[in-house]
């Protein structure tokens, strides 16, 4: 099963306006939030990727041509469809990586990227999407095997977080009467672990939002399903996101690592 990488993201609530580099280059323990992510679904068995490129496309591309990430590997670079290269890493241990770059425009909107990309993602009956900043330890097959259980257009995954802030319990005489430090959020929130039927593909409308116009549309026809992940879920949304999901990693304290090479 393919999986599709929103990675043209800018990245300005992490450094700024003028960022130097795709949110997904940013590193978590020395290496690319990106590489995090590949590895968490090859952990799973999952190995072909559609990387779905907007801003600094071509820091991610050279990054994954010219800079192989990983020791004691292969590259071989062949033609691929729409200007985009095909590229593919071999790994040790007969452990392959199947990477297309896919130029999606850079301020393009990500149902508009999943359009775009459809040549790659529509040869198979389902497709899995995710954004290029989140890290968790969810069950990836145990959402597949969801997806394909309910029989519906797509399914996204809802995570349980904190509040960013300091909850006030305040009396009607405006007196405090309890406070709670960032409690836990009694709404679950999209995790971004997708998986989609390939049908998805046509009823995204040219210039779609993902979340402001797609999933809504699915929602309101029956099309979407919820699969729960209770564990560990961060997005590095922040500079401080960043530093948290590092110090795990530095640590040796990080959920999302479920491979051990």
């Amino acid at each position: 099963m393919k999986v599709a990488l929103f990675v043209g993201g800018r990245g300005t609530r992490l450094f700024g306006d003028e960022a130097p580099m795709p949110k997904a280059l940013f590193e978590v323990g020395g290496r690319p939030v990106i590489w995090h992510i590949l590895q968490m679904y090859m952990a799973a068995g999952i190995s072909e990727f559609v990387l779905l490129l907007g801003y600094r496309g071509d820091l991610i591309a050279d990054y994954f041509i010219n800079h192989a990430p990983f020791a004691d590997v292969d590259l071989a670079v062949t033609g691929g469809g729409n200007g985009a290269p095909d590229v593919r890493v071999l790994r040790p241990r007969e452990r392959q990586w199947h990477v297309t770059l896919c130029q999606t425009g850079i301020d393009t909107e990500k149902g508009e990227r999943l359009r775009i990309a459809r040549d790659y993602l529509q040869d198979e009956p389902n497709f899995m999407a995710t954004y290029g900043d989140g890290l968790s330890d969810i069950d990836l097959q145990g959402l597949v095997a969801f997806h394909e259980s309910h029989g519906k257009m797509a399914t996204v995954t809802s995570v349980r977080t904190h509040s960013q802030w300091g909850h006030l319990h305040i009396g009607p005489d405006g007196q405090v009467l309890g406070m709670e430090e960032k409690p836990p959020l009694h709404t679950a929130i999209n995790g971004g672990f997708f998986v989609f039927k390939r049908e998805v593909l046509d009823f995204l409308v040219p210039g779609d939002t993902l979340e402001g116009d797609c999933l809504p549309r699915l929602a309101e026809a029956g099309e979407l399903m919820a699969y729960l992940h209770d564990g560990f879920w961060m997005a590095m949304d922040t500079y401080k996101d960043n530093q948290a999901l590092d110090e795990l990693w530095e640590s040796e304290q990080a959920p999302w690592k479920t491979w051990d090479w």
